[in-house]
């Protein structure tokens, strides 16, 4: 029986892949995901029943242009992990890693340097070319302190051993929202998280070469977690934020670039009615 639930989940994700290339054709510069991949709810729901944990990641990038890590947040992980997610994962798939809190939860930022080496030697590279935006996130108590903060940015590396990477802040408390920081983040080409549907400030500034979104919005209420007219929404606000444009919905705490240029956008549904965000992120796939 074991063997052939798994060879009927094999036949699924087989399937899917076959029919994904296509897909992702359309929206070579927006990816669509979610947070992680190992959550029991979704098992059933998002998973098919008879497929087993070993094979969600594969199962989910399947499903999904992006995924964001969220472990490597709390811990440092395994190069085997890496390499195992790198091997699990289509070719044209990418991952966002959530930056280790302990290089930003700190007084000091510009103290942070060991720990910011020590995660980039722990196999981040591994992934190869599906290495995405890494994402530093700062609590909501972390004021803004334009030195500190310019400090903490010039130690995020632009490239190691060749490999170029991509930083976005996710900042969540007020004092951030002005034009100082603005400025500091298109000096080092540092991506501003865009907070959408939540609480915290949303900063939808551009100010690097991608759009980092991550929206929380979801609820029970509707199948897909967002209703039809807000997943319209967000599809064009993704399309503007791609063109290079601020959408007008959104709140920013300084001028727009004197020029607008195309931007690669990872969006990502987060938090809200967790169960219903795989459902959120495909029906914004299936929009795009």
């Amino acid at each position: 029986m074991a063997e052939e639930k798994n060879a009927t989940s094999a036949k699924r994700a087989s399937n899917t892949k076959s029919t994904t290339p296509a897909k992702r054709a359309s929206t070579a510069n927006i990816r669509i995901g979610i947070g992680g991949w190992t959550y029991a709810p979704w098992r059933g729901t998002f998973y098919p029943s008879d497929l087993t944990q070993s094979r969600e990641l594969e199962y989910a990038s399947r499903q999904l242009t992006s995924i964001e890590i969220n472990g490597t947040f709390y811990g440092l992980q395994k190069p085997a992990s890496y390499e195992k997610w790198y091997q699990e994962t289509p070719d044209d798939f990418v991952f966002s890693l959530k930056a280790p809190r302990y290089a930003t939860n700190r007084k000091v930022l510009a103290d942070a340097g060991e720990t910011i080496e020590r995660f980039f030697a722990s196999g981040v590279l591994l992934l190869k070319q599906k290495l995405g935006p890494v994402n530093w996130q700062f609590a909501p108590t972390k004021k803004f302190d334009p030195e500190d903060f310019e400090a903490f940015l010039k130690l995020l590396p632009a490239s190691i051993e060749g490999q170029k990477l991509r930083h976005a802040v996710e900042v969540r408390n007020d004092t951030f929202k002005a034009p100082d920081f603005i400025a500091l983040a298109r000096k080092y080409k540092v991506a501003v998280v865009l907070a959408g549907d939540s609480d915290y400030p949303q900063i939808a500034d551009l100010t690097a070469p991608f759009v980092y979104a991550r929206i929380m919005g979801t609820t029970d209420k509707q199948a897909t977690g967002y209703s039809a007219k807000a997943l319209d929404a967000w599809a064009e606000r993704a399309r503007q934020l791609a063109a290079g444009a601020t959408p007008d919905d959104l709140e920013t705490a300084a001028e727009p670039p004197a020029k607008a240029a195309a931007r690669d956008v990872y969006l990502y549904v987060i938090s809200g009615f967790k169960e219903r965000n795989p459902a959120a992120a495909m029906a914004l796939i299936g929009k795009l």
